[in-house]
């Protein structure tokens, strides 16, 4: 190249060379690059055919740097160097001196492929082509050229100037030095360069996408409304926005397509794009750009949601649910722990029952510790501590549960364990209790069939740490009395959680989309697609993921995740759903995460 080389070029250095980049195509993921390049230090030629867009460009690095110098992270000095060195330019003309390219135009085939040949006549012999395609075939677009292996993929996340992660997609012609330059370029940016291989997704899309395919197909198929699904994916595994709420803002249109690669590549059926994708995209009801997606918005382009026919009404007020004091709590492990605190903080007698005195008072001793703690951090009063451990009665026998108005189960996750202990319920427990099951993959009716009076039972999946979660799926089967579920929405007010409505299936709505999800994290690894490390920086910097899937699977255990994943199997049988052989080999090797000290990653012994 006719420039330093990038391993001694950065923007932070005084000795820095910059680079010359230009930018073919400014919409929103144009601009933001730019803004990036720009503030970086870099030349930067931004090139779109659509004059508005162009000023469009403009005025966005105007305004934000404007605000930088507002906050103090920029003079006015440095905020004009960095508006001169943006330039815009109605034709490809503008990129002969180009170090670098970066195609962002529309996600089709032929007009990334047109660009291309067109830059390939252009641009010096050293200049290095990227694409910022999600879902086309880099090596595809390379052979156009002749120069194969000066081309590659960089696949920045919107919004571009916020996110960390950049995607640096290596083809099978793509020169060694050319993804080094380009990688050490990204780095610079303060940006985090993971690399990738050349297929549909890459890591952080190839893993999303799947996940909000099997959301919109859950809606489509009336399982949950989009509000439930939503706010269960928000409030279960603490993601930034919900499936569908994200499916508007990618773009229908976008998610569609990015689908439609998926599929022709891989075939699973799980990334065949679910019908009301294809719907919503023929219809022009493209998400948040066209106004209607899976919400409706103020406007176009708005991020206001306004209510339309689907948004739901409080359909539980008006049935009232039966009335509760005494709530019972059934085990002593972590959870049972966990739901009788948060009873006891809201101020419900408590009666936790175990299968001896022993571990009854151990629960119970346990609880109180916890509690101390939140005083200790300053979230109770030592009163309100003492109050809530006043209300909850250890008790070695279910017996104890005869006056009880809710009796949450929380034992072993084993069917016939939880039958056994429902045919107790339903001797001791007085007419008109709720009986609710917390299982996370069980059938709630199976348990019901149990009992003579199927119609009081429901399920109540609490999350855990049950205290610190604020989601509970409320789990309604075919034999479930409307009362029933009024009066677990009403006891989840009660407790200031947030209750979502799913039916009877394996693993309700956030399971039944988490683990899918790790079973193809994993499935990368399997064929040594990516490493552990960067599928979890990828979901984490790219997809706003709290912790990666390899670090959720260690936390969770291995083997509940593949008994979770057999149960999806089972219920749906996909092949897709299969459960990943590295997964099975490990929990037969007795790596079974954090609680062995081995799993997908090796941990200190405690």
């Amino acid at each position: 190249m006719d420039r330093p080389s990038t391993s001694s070029a950065s923007p932070s250095s005084a000795t820095a060379s910059p680079w010359v980049v230009a930018i073919v195509g400014l919409g929103t993921m144009g601009t933001g690059i730019a803004e990036v390049l720009t503030r970086a230090g870099h030349e930067v030629v931004g090139i779109d055919t659509d004059a508005a867009a162009a000023r469009r460009a403009v005025t966005a690095l105007e305004r934000s740097t404007a605000h930088s110098v507002e906050r103090g992270r920029f003079s006015e000095a440095e905020r004009a160097d960095a508006l001169a060195r943006f330039r815009t330019f109605p034709d490809l003309q503008a990129v002969a001196e180009a170090d670098l390219v970066i195609e962002v135009v529309d996600e089709r085939y032929e007009t990334k492929r047109d660009v291309f040949t067109a830059l390939d006549a252009l641009v010096k012999p050293g200049a290095i082509l990227a694409t910022g395609t999600n879902a086309l075939s880099v090596t595809r677009l390379a052979a156009e050229t002749a120069r194969p292996d000066r081309v590659l993929g960089l696949h920045f996340f919107a919004p571009a100037p916020a996110m960390k992660l950049v995607e640096v997609v290596s083809t099978v012609l793509t020169a060694p030095e050319a993804t080094a330059a380009v990688t050490e370029l990204v780095r610079t940016l303060d940006k985090e360069p993971v690399p990738v291989g050349d297929r549909p997704g890459f890591i952080a899309d190839g893993l999303l996408f799947g996940y909000l395919n099997q959301a919109a197909a859950m809606y489509e198929a009336r399982y949950a409304t989009r509000e439930d699904i939503d706010a269960a994916m928000r409030l279960g595994c603490g993601l930034p926005m919900g499936p569908l709420a994200l499916l508007d803002l990618i773009g229908v249109d976008t998610a569609t397509t990015v689908l439609e690669a998926m599929f022709e590549a891989s075939r699973d059926r799980l990334h065949a794009p679910a019908p009301i994708l294809k719907q919503l995209t023929a219809a022009g009801l493209l998400g948040r750009k066209s106004g209607r997606g899976f919400y409706s918005y103020e406007a176009p382009g708005s991020t206001a949601v306004v209510p339309d026919a689907e948004t739901p009404g409080d359909s539980h007020a008006r049935v009232s649910g039966r009335i509760v004091r005494t709530v019972g709590v059934a085990g002593s492990g972590t959870m049972a722990t966990g739901i009788a605190e948060v009873f006891a903080k809201a101020g419900f007698d408590v009666v936790l029952a175990a299968r001896s005195q022993e571990k009854a008072d151990t629960a119970v001793a346990r609880l109180a510790g916890s509690l101390d703690r939140s005083v200790a951090k300053g979230r109770l009063t030592q009163e309100q501590r003492d109050q809530a451990v006043a209300r909850v009665t250890p008790a070695g026998s279910y017996d104890a549960f005869a006056d009880a108005d809710l009796v949450v189960e929380a034992v072993a996750e084993d069917l016939l364990v939880k039958q056994q202990l429902f045919q107790t319920l339903d001797k001791v427990c007085k007419p008109g209790a709720v009986l609710a099951t917390t299982t996370s993959s069980l059938p709630v009716v199976a348990i019901a069939r149990a009992t003579g009076r199927p119609q009081d039972v429901v399920g109540m999946h609490f999350f855990n740490p049950a205290p610190a979660m604020k989601l509970v799926e409320v789990v309604r089967t075919v034999l479930t009395a409307d009362d029933v579920v009024a009066t677990v929405h009403e006891a989840c007010a009660a407790v200031r959680k947030h209750a979502v409505d799913c039916g009877d299936r394996a693993g309700f709505i956030v399971n039944a989309l988490l683990f899918p999800y790790l079973n193809n994290a994993v499935k990368m690894v399997q064929d040594h697609y990516a490493s552990v490390d960067d599928i979890d920086a990828a979901m984490k910097l790219g997809g706003g993921y709290p912790m990666g899937p390899f670090e959720l699977l260690d936390v969770v255990g291995l083997d509940v995740s593949l008994a979770i994943e057999q149960v999806l199997h089972e219920e749906f049988r996909d092949p897709g759903l299969a459960p990943a052989p590295l997964l099975e080999h490990l929990v037969s090797a007795g790596c079974l995460g954090r609680k062995t000290g081995r799993g997908f990653r090796e941990y200190a012994r405690r």
